[in-house]
């Protein structure tokens, strides 16, 4: 898949939390500015979409490994008491 216009990356690679943000903050900044036209609007809006959930799965895989590992500290600590 081709990549969209200023984007710097094909749309068929899932990109990385900073990517998928910095991609997002772009089309937020695109969309306030009047930079786009009516046309492209609801295709900035499809891919803003698609980059929310990536940025809100990520957080969310990373609050849970950051839970798993604090609790596997507090075990291994009161195990060692």
């Amino acid at each position: 898949m081709f990549s969209q216009p200023g984007n710097r990356k094909p749309m068929s690679k899932e990109p990385k939390y900073t990517e998928a943000f910095e991609e997002l903050q772009e089309i937020v900044l695109e969309i306030e500015q009047g930079e786009i036209s009516v046309d492209e609007l609801s295709e900035k809006v499809k891919r803003a979409a698609v980059l929310i959930k990536i940025c809100k799965a990520k957080l969310i895989s990373t609050e849970e490994d950051v839970a798993r590992i604090l609790k596997e500290l507090e075990k291994s600590t009161e195990e060692n008491e």
